[in-house]
């Protein structure tokens, strides 16, 4: 008899050690981000302004160095790169206590999101090459959830420091300096290395052409349909709680509830809801399938403004899990296209691609959604819901031309 948790883990070897890792680096980030608030102003003395000032210049960084650190994984290879990040990573973290006012902070800020891009893109590189094409879509799922698992451990361990005190506070940065330590030897030791020829450019091809993923016309404007319906994060993390707190009579403590069933439906549902995305045709239909969820959701939360009591909460619920199922989705989605899709001699140059529609979305989306649902009401709701369509509608030509491209240029199947 399968005992519960071999039921519910990953099949592979290589799977299940993905998954603890995921859920290490995870744990780490989330222990600080859900403490930065007050480590930011306790503890380095920044005011609300300097601190929402500063990640917006690192957001910057992270726009422009997308691409650039995505060649780099070509270069390099994807887990020298990886481990290399990660290292850094978590060296920086040890740094954080001895830094003192806005400077400081700034410029640790965009350090840090110098390795943390290319951490990410040489990870998803990794990932995309180390899988073969019928497990990967499914291992990916898996690391997602895990990834949420570790998100709410992370939560949990600094919700316990800002209970106890500054003194504990002052802590976060080292317990997740630490963490990133056993994240990086993981990934150096435990994982395996990977072996695929890439193209590296040539210094005519620099001169003379544009990398080989902006030249993929296809591929572009689905990585900006798929940035546009990753909004769903915000919708989860920013215009709901400010739309339940300011618009609805429920109560602010429902905000809990939210964000916990979003978790354990993550942890559950990630797996399932990436089975239809098999292939292109299966990762547009998961992206149809978000569509409309994104659609429902802010259907039903734009009348929640004239409920009252116990509907307003029962309705805001259905939203948030519609929401949820609208993230689901478009994360299965997201890993198909780029199974797909992605010319496997340039695994690198595409993920640089595909990540700039993941950095379009925290620059443009919070404060239009805001704006839309918290100044105009049902008819930004509908905008917002109209944007969302608009999205899914515009991936299936995107997804087509990006396929006739990779037919054009020869690249191979992937394996």
């Amino acid at each position: 008899m399968m005992t519960w948790w071999a039921r519910i883990l990953p099949p592979t070897k290589l799977e299940r050690d993905l998954v603890v890792q995921s859920v290490l680096s995870a744990f780490a980030t989330g222990t600080f981000l859900t403490g930065t608030a007050v480590y930011f102003t306790k503890v380095v003395g920044l005011t609300g302004a300097e601190v929402g000032l500063g990640m917006s210049i690192a957001a910057g960084v992270t726009l422009l160095l997308q691409l650039p650190m995505g060649r780099l994984a070509d270069r390099l290879g994807a887990k020298p790169l990886w481990v290399v990040a990660a290292a850094v990573e978590a060296a920086l973290y040890f740094v954080w206590p001895l830094l003192d006012g806005m400077l400081s902070f700034v410029a640790m800020l965009s350090v840090l999101a110098v390795f943390e891009t290319a951490g990410r893109n040489a990870r998803n590189v990794y990932r995309l090459a180390v899988f073969s094409r019928e497990t990967r879509v499914r291992a990916m799922a898996y690391q997602r959830a895990a990834r949420n698992v570790g998100y709410t451990l992370g939560a949990g361990a600094s919700g316990v420091a800002l209970g106890i005190g500054l003194e504990a506070v002052r802590l976060i940065p080292l317990v997740t300096g630490s963490l990133l330590v056993l994240n990086a030897l993981m990934i150096a030791v435990v994982l395996p290395a990977i072996e695929r020829s890439v193209h590296v450019p040539t210094v005519e091809d620099a001169v003379t052409a544009a990398p080989a993923a902006w030249r993929n016309r296809g591929f572009v404007a689905l990585a900006m349909c798929n940035g546009v319906l990753s909004s769903n994060q915000v919708l989860l993390n920013v215009v709901v709680p400010l739309w339940l707190v300011e618009r609805t009579d429920a109560p602010p403590t429902l905000l809990a509830w939210l964000f916990g069933t979003n978790t354990v439906l993550a942890v559950l549902l990630q797996v399932r809801a990436s089975r239809v995305a098999d292939s292109v045709d299966g990762s547009l239909k998961a992206f149809r399938w978000s569509g409309w969820a994104f659609v429902v959701s802010c259907a039903v939360l734009a009348i929640t403004h004239d409920t009252i009591g116990w509907v307003s909460i029962v309705l805001i619920w259905i939203g948030h899990v519609t929401i949820t199922g609208a993230e689901l989705w478009q994360s299965a989605a997201d890993w198909g296209f780029t199974s797909e899709l992605s010319d496997h001699r340039r695994l690198g140059d595409y993920q640089g691609v595909w990540g700039l529609g993941y950095q379009v979305e925290p620059i443009v989306f919070p404060a239009l959604y805001t704006f839309l649902a918290l100044q105009w009401g049902t008819p930004g709701w509908v905008v917002i819901a109209a944007i969302g369509v608009l999205a899914a509608a515009l991936a299936h030509p995107a997804a087509r031309a990006a396929e006739q491209h990779l037919v054009r240029v020869g690249a191979p199947v992937s394996a």
